[in-house]
């Protein structure tokens, strides 16, 4: 009863970001400006809801709450995606100037991705699942060396393209890619819900779940794919966001200290969109757009990342 009180109040601080944001400073322009700040925040809200569920899913199958979806590299593919399309085919290429082709070609290139990395790690079985962080590590790195060594190469003019891309910005969404996003992630979270029982007992570790009657090595693939493919849904919608599950998935814990995962997801999800939309309010009307979201969740992200090493490093 005490985590639904506190859903409560998380809810109410939720609706009273998007509330100050929506109607904040509109100076009566309700029909132009309304609706265009009610698709920045659907998509706040949509980037906060696919990032929480897919961090909280993924550390409790890593059995490790620093770890986060990013790990595997999705966002390094993403941004060698962008770089190499404008570095060969130009800024001009339907490729860029399309959301639309972008937004879906840059889903289909990480999770095909996401799903030949898996295959190929997972066709032995019993393979360790810190082998495949490992080699995600590895080929994040590779992705983003690569990226770097064309932006160094690449015209001035293309780069400022490229640049745009490298940090999530919600000024410029297109509305039709939040809607095609909605009915992505409502499946996908739709399909997933029922499996929070099982990763309640997951989280358990591998043999107590396993003696549970958990299809152990089944969810786990399952679950792998479920989070690529809501990270780069989220990602090809705004942009990388680097720190930001590890902030909302670990505030979550904290704040309800629940095995349930329908309850600590829910509530990373709402925290989420406290942040989200909270923080593009402070970025708007008291940074003046001198800086942006993505820039100060990199800043909070990291400093917190190091409060939680040094915390389990004391904890040992």
């Amino acid at each position: 009863m005490r985590d639904i009180h506190k859903l409560w109040i998380l809810i109410v601080l939720a609706a009273a970001a998007c509330g100050l944001y929506l109607f904040d400073n509109l100076n009566g322009s309700f029909d132009y400006a309304l609706p265009r700040r009610g698709v920045k925040v659907f998509a706040m809200v949509l980037t906060g809801v696919a990032i929480a569920y897919a961090t909280v899913v993924f550390q409790t199958i890593t059995h490790n709450r620093i770890l986060t979806p990013s790990i595997m590299g999705l966002d390094s593919l993403y941004m060698l995606l962008q770089t190499v399309l404008i570095f060969f085919l130009g800024s001009g290429h339907i490729t860029i100037i399309n959301k639309q082709v972008n937004f879906l070609l840059s889903i289909a290139v990480m999770v095909i991705f996401a799903l030949l990395f898996y295959k190929l790690l997972f066709k032995k079985d019993n393979q360790p699942i810190y082998f495949l962080l490992l080699i995600g590590i590895i080929l994040g790195t590779f992705f983003g060396s690569v990226s770097t060594f064309l932006q160094v190469l690449i015209d001035p003019n293309e780069f400022q393209i490229v640049q745009d891309r490298m940090f999530a910005s919600f000024n410029n969404v297109n509305a039709d890619l939040v809607w095609l996003s909605l009915f992505f992630i409502v499946v996908l979270i739709g399909l997933a819900w029922r499996h929070n029982a099982s990763l309640d007992v997951l989280s358990l570790g591998r043999d107590t779940a396993v003696n549970l009657g958990v299809g152990y090595d089944a969810l786990v693939k399952k679950m792998l794919v479920l989070s690529a493919v809501l990270i780069a849904i989220a990602t090809a919608l705004v942009g990388p966001i680097t720190f930001f599950g590890l902030i909302v998935a670990n505030l979550s814990y904290q704040f309800f200290r629940s095995y349930k995962h329908s309850v600590v997801i829910a509530g990373a999800s709402i925290i989420s969109i406290v942040a989200l939309v909270g923080g593009q309010w402070v970025v708007e009307h008291v940074f003046t757009f001198n800086t942006t979201l993505s820039v100060i969740i990199n800043f909070v992200g990291g400093v917190y990342f190091i409060y939680l090493l040094l915390k389990e490093s004391r904890s040992k």
